[in-house]
């Protein structure tokens, strides 16, 4: 698990506009970095440097849970119909030889509101025990200007991990639905390792990666076919990825920034992905990336899928869940698979989608 409860006030916040170089680089050596860096590169990250970190013998673990205030969904954005007429838009864009967008990633969002104010670090604590082998974190906002705000979530995905000059990665796209019949939901999953869209949309993940680090890895092992990963809403197309650093003083914070976004999130190509997901879409840290970079320059980072943002009066939640979309995309499916995602969070803190 990642576990990020940086408080306002208790350590040194970091800004990519002004102690981060605009490489993303730290101008001094930090003893750790902690937080989130958002989905858009262009806006501020909420980077700490803490007073003090504490790590300990396994993964974190609440010593008690008080009771969740009722919760209910009040709004989507877009609605439901909205998102089907979008996903159709960007699909015969995507069918045009003419344009160069391949792949792009369409989310929507739902709005709760509690009874009451929610505790950051009793939802984490909700997620972890509904989500016990996810990453769960919960992250402050405030060093990227948004005072008293929190990310957090249960996210199956790792973007990248660094001790000493290895690197890891478990890079995940390609997605359906899980059954709840066993017999369906096996058919299921083979359906996802056979099916061509969502191997294509998985390749594109591979192959931005393999981009990204070629030059900065003097080995990098790359399966040929991804694998399925099972969470309890959904299947994964899945391809673990390890490397070797040419240059051991590349941190774990500088591969973040190398890999972040990938096209598991934002599309691809880069530019015009990130640029039709903007005109659509104000994400903030949604699809971001959450992690830890210490003075050695280890580290884990995660994408932040999977949650929301949590207001600063502990009373709104914004939780979001979109899906990638390439020429044979179908928009029923797609909405449906947005649906089973926000089962992650929603789900765990006893909570649902209203009926349609």
């Amino acid at each position: 698990m990642v576990g990020l409860p940086a408080q306002p006030g208790t350590g040194e916040e970091l800004s990519t506009g002004d102690e981060l170089d605009p490489s993303g680089q730290p101008d001094e050596a930090p003893e750790l970095v902690v937080g989130a860096l958002p989905f858009d590169p262009r806006e501020p990250a909420a980077l700490w440097r803490p007073e003090k970190a504490v790590h300990t013998a396994g993964a974190w673990r609440p010593a008690a849970l008080p009771p969740l205030p009722q919760m209910r969904v009040v709004a989507e954005s877009p609605s439901a119909a909205e998102h089907v007429i979008r996903v159709q838009k960007l699909v015969e864009r995507l069918a045009d030889p003419a344009d160069e967008l391949r792949k792009v990633v369409a989310a929507r969002s739902v709005v709760v509101e509690a009874a009451d104010q929610l505790d950051p670090e009793a939802l984490a604590g909700y997620l972890l025990t509904r989500h016990p082998t996810a990453n769960v974190y919960a992250v402050d906002l405030s060093a990227a200007g948004r005072a008293g705000q929190t990310l957090l979530g249960a996210t199956p995905e790792v973007l990248v991990t660094r001790h000493g000059d290895r690197v890891s990665l478990h890079p995940l796209a390609g997605t359906l639905p899980r059954l709840p019949d066993a017999e369906a939901d096996a058919a299921q999953a083979r359906k996802l390792l056979s099916s061509s869209k969502n191997n294509d949309e998985h390749g594109f993940v591979i192959e931005w990666i393999r981009q990204q680090l070629g030059p900065v890895c003097a080995e990098l092992h790359i399966p040929e076919r991804p694998e399925l990963l099972s969470t309890e809403q959904v299947w994964h197309l899945a391809t673990p990825i390890s490397g070797v650093l040419r240059d051991p003083s590349t941190t774990a914070l500088d591969l973040a920034l190398l890999l972040h976004p990938t096209p598991a999130v934002n599309g691809t190509p880069f530019a015009a992905a990130l640029d039709a997901v903007t005109a659509d879409e104000r994400r903030g840290f949604y699809g971001g990336a959450v992690g830890w970079c210490d003075s050695n320059g280890d580290g884990e980072w995660v994408v932040a899928i999977r949650g929301g943002e949590l207001s600063a009066d502990r009373r709104v939640l914004r939780a979001s869940a979109g899906g990638g979309i390439v020429a044979d995309s179908d928009p029923a499916e797609e909405l449906a698979e947005t649906t089973a995602k926000f089962r992650t969070l929603l789900a765990a803190l006893r909570c649902e989608l209203p009926e349609r």
